[in-house]
C-alpha cells in the first residue's frame, strides 16, 4: 500500500493530549520540551493539565497540536513507522505547519515560534464578535461559492473557505454575511448550517494582515526540501521547493483549505493508506467520506500504536 500521513488542524484540541505519548516515548516528550524551550513557557503544563478554554485561544492552540501530533509522529518512529513509508504528507489549515516539521523541512522550533506568531496574527486581523464561520452540510463547494456570492454585499465580506469533504463546506467573513450564507444555503437544501465557534474568520479575505505579518516571519525561518512532498492546502498538489511553499504559507492564511481535492489527489497519485497523527479523529471522517477506497488510522495516543503494531 501507499502510504500518506496527515496532520489535524485546530478544533482537535483537548486537555492532556499527548501526554500518555510523552510518558511511554522519550522521543515524543523531548518535542514538547523543545517546544517549550522555543515559547519560552511552559506550554506543555497548559496542554495537559491546563483549562480549555485558555488552550482553545488561537496562539496556544495551534502550537499545541502542532507538539501533539510531532510527539506522535517521533513516536511512530521509534516503532519503526517512519517518514520513509509514506509518499505525502499533508495538514489541514496550521496541519500544514506540523506536516512540514514531521517532513523535515522545518524545525520544531521554528514551527512553534511561527504558529505562535500566526495564531496570534490571525487573532488581531479582525476584532472579536466581526467575523464568524459557518459549516454548510449538504452542499457542494461549488454551491456554496454562489451561496456566499449571493451573500456577500458590499463592505462585508463571506468566502468559501474549507472544502473539507463532499458534504461539508465552511464559509468565514463577517458575522452577518456568514448568517445571511446560513440562511441562503438552507433555502438552496443544505441539510444544516451551524455557526462555529471560533474567535475570527480564518481563510479569507479578512486574514490580509496576518498574511502580511506570516509572511515577515518565514522569511526569517529556514525552510530546508522536505524528504516527502506536501500536498499543499491552496494547491491540491504536491509541492517541494522551498520558496514556493514560502509563498504558499502566506497565500493559505487567505485562501481556501482544498481538502477534498487533497485526499483526492493523493488518491489519483497511488495514497491507499493515511495515517491521521495527532490529536483527534476529525481528518480520519473527513477521508473517508471523500476516498472510500482509502484506508484511515488516527494515531494519537500509545494504545493506538499498539494496535497499528498488531
Amino acid at each position: 500500500m501507499t502510504r500518506a500521513l496527515v496532520f489535524p488542524g485546530q478544533g482537535a484540541q483537548t486537555i492532556g493530549m499527548g501526554k500518555a505519548l510523552a510518558e511511554a516515548y522519550p522521543s515524543a516528550k523531548a518535542v514538547f520540551d523543545e517546544v517549550d524551550d522555543a515559547l519560552e513557557e511552559s506550554l506543555s503544563s497548559l496542554i495537559w493539565d491546563g483549562d480549555i478554554d485558555a488552550l482553545t485561544l488561537t496562539q496556544n492552540a495551534q502550537p499545541a497540536l502542532m507538539a501533539t501530533s510531532l510527539a506522535a509522529m517521533r513516536a511512530l518512529e521509534a516503532e519503526g513507522f517512519g517518514l520513509d513509508q509514506a509518499a505525502f504528507v499533508a495538514g489541514h489549515s496550521l496541519g500544514e505547519y506540523s506536516a512540514l516539521a514531521a517532513a523535515g523541512a522545518l524545525s520544531v522550533a521554528d514551527t512553534a515560534r511561527l504558529l505562535r506568531t500566526r495564531g496570534l496574527a490571525m487573532q488581531q486581523a479582525v476584532p472579536v464578535g466581526i467575523g464568524a464561520m459557518a459549516a454548510l452540510l449538504g452542499l457542494d463547494f461549488e454551491t456554496v461559492k454562489e451561496v456566499a456570492a449571493e451573500a456577500a454585499s458590499e463592505g462585508e465580506v463571506v468566502q468559501a473557505a474549507n472544502d473539507n469533504d463532499p458534504g461539508q463546506v465552511v464559509v468565514s467573513g463577517h458575522k452577518a454575511a456568514v448568517e445571511r450564507a446560513c440562511e441562503i444555503a438552507k433555502a438552496k437544501g443544505a441539510k444544516r448550517a451551524v455557526l462555529l465557534p471560533v474567535s475570527a474568520p480564518f481563510h479569507c479575505s479578512l486574514m490580509e494582515p496576518a498574511a502580511t505579518v506570516m509572511a515577515e516571519a518565514l522569511d526569517d525561518v529556514e525552510i530546508l526540501t522536505p524528504r516527502v512532498p506536501l500536498v499543499a492546502n491552496v494547491l491540491a498538489a504536491q509541492v517541494s521547493d522551498p520558496a514556493t511553499i514560502r509563498s504558499l504559507l502566506v497565500e493559505q492564511i487567505t485562501g481556501s483549505v482544498r481538502w477534498r481535492e487533497s485526499v483526492g489527489y493523493m488518491a489519483q497519485n497511488g495514497v491507499t493508506e493515511i495515517f491521521e497523527v495527532g490529536a483527534g479523529k476529525a481528518l480520519s471522517g473527513m477521508i473517508r467520506r471523500i476516498e472510500k477506497s482509502i484506508s484511515c488510522t488516527a494515531l494519537g495516543t500509545p494504545d493506538d500504536i499498539a494496535k497499528l503494531k498488531a
